[in-house]
């Protein structure tokens, strides 16, 4: 049976954590939040279930866990380009970004998800662009039509030549886009890598964040795994 609004916001209440709501109090967000972890919120998410009227109640709520769980829990197939779109836009404060195109989110299983990250790529908005690369990251890993060798080849040439200029976080999020490609086969890896180097590291503040380590594009791309995968 399917859980109604009313009864996640109970749930998301019962697996408050004190430590997480004492960071979230630190931060400049217009959402309420119980400090719940994203590991926690995937596993309340998966308890939850698919439920796509669930999520769309769940994202007009004013607590960014239960948004969370609305981007988990959404159905990819039922998700609709004006839905993302509107979603997108209310993304501003910035706290939700880093879930709303990765970390599992329904928005990189859509149909439509390889031609709306081509689109937010090449957006004037730097949120649109940072979230169109965080999916082309989240396809890396997968073969959608039309994202072959050749256009991955040309997504990298962009990426060298517009990186330096991007806001900080849309650098992060072209770092991270890098890395996945370099990882999908030998010639990408070879492409990647020389990319990697001329770019040279990706500076990112995470503020007081020490948990989060900075990106070491290079550092992947050249691992041992990589090595072992790639060798001829």
């Amino acid at each position: 049976m399917s859980m109604t609004k009313a009864e996640v916001l109970a749930l998301l209440k019962n697996n408050r954590d004190e430590r997480g709501t004492t960071y979230w109090q630190r931060q400049a967000s217009t959402l309420k939040s119980y400090g719940i972890g994203l590991t926690v919120l995937r596993k309340l998410a998966k308890q939850i279930g698919r439920d796509h009227k669930l999520a769309r109640q769940l994202w007009k709520s004013d607590c960014y866990d239960a948004k969370v769980i609305a981007l988990l829990i959404d159905d990819p197939k039922q998700i609709t380009r004006k839905q993302v779109e509107e979603q997108v836009d209310q993304l501003a404060d910035g706290m939700l970004l880093h879930v709303f195109a990765s970390c599992g989110s329904t928005v990189a299983k859509a149909p439509f998800a390889f031609q709306i990250a081509d689109d937010w790529m090449s957006s004037d908005d730097s949120v649109r662009r940072r979230c169109g690369y965080s999916l082309l990251y989240e396809l890396s890993k997968k073969n959608p039509k039309g994202m072959d060798d050749e256009y991955l080849m040309k997504r990298i040439e962009k990426i060298v030549d517009s990186i330096v200029g991007e806001e900080m976080w849309v650098r992060e999020a072209m770092a991270t886009a890098l890395m996945g490609i370099g990882k999908r086969n030998r010639k990408l890896n070879i492409t990647a890598i020389r990319a990697a180097k001329k770019i040279g590291p990706i500076d990112v503040d995470y503020g007081n964040d020490n948990t989060c380590e900075p990106l070491d594009v290079l550092k992947h791309l050249t691992s041992d795994t990589m090595k072992k995968r790639f060798a001829t």
